[in-house]
């Protein structure tokens, strides 16, 4: 059975060449293209995607896929490796910076934010309270489970599962899966093979 992965390979060099086809193109107009096929459905949509994304994000690997209707903020400060996967739904916000490393799985109805709200200032409404920007860092061979929340700062670990509904507030430790609102360690993950 072929993998989504052998089919990106045997069009490396298609692809390729359509990135720098691509590079040619103003980057205020890539932006307005990326929106415009946002939600773009089949493989059309997920090669549309990556094309533009690579030209517009920080760095972008091979063999990622942004599947229709994510929404991305702050595309510049995004790095994503190689054999990503975002799934519908997912809203992700990479103004503060954000790195995403390699075979990471986000599923739909996700959020990352890398931005946050301060409330300190109470001459002033809360929403108009200074924002705050703080990194955030997916490393290698993540799962995050569907409707997670991660927040501004944090560090998930390799080889970690977000269960899903999960909210990530602090950093996840190596080998783990956590869950919970506020996410918790609730086992570890055996790194030995049999």
């Amino acid at each position: 059975m072929s993998t989504g992965r052998d089919k990106v390979n045997k069009l490396k060099g298609i692809i390729k060449a359509l990135v720098i086809s691509n590079s040619i193109i103003p980057k205020f107009i890539n932006r307005r293209l990326f929106y415009l096929f946002r939600n773009t459905s089949g493989n059309i949509g997920l090669l549309i995607r990556y094309v533009i994304f690579k030209n517009l994000s920080k760095s972008c690997g091979d063999n990622v896929s942004i599947h229709p209707g994510v929404f991305l903020k702050g595309l510049s400060r995004i790095s994503i490796g190689n054999n990503v996967s975002i799934h519908s739904m997912c809203y992700i916000d990479g103004t503060g910076g954000l790195k995403i490393g390699n075979d990471v799985s986000i599923a739909h109805a996700s959020t990352i934010m890398t931005t946050s709200h301060t409330y300190q200032d109470i001459s002033i409404p809360i929403k108009y309270n200074k924002a705050t920007q703080a990194p955030v860092t997916i490393e290698n061979d993540v799962w995050i489970g569907c409707g997670c929340r991660i927040l501004s700062g944090v560090i998930i670990n390799s080889r970690s599962i977000i269960a899903a509904g999960a909210v990530v507030n602090k950093n996840v430790e190596p080998n783990t899966i956590s869950g919970g609102v506020p996410a918790k360690i609730l086992k570890s993950i055996n790194t030995k093979t049999s």
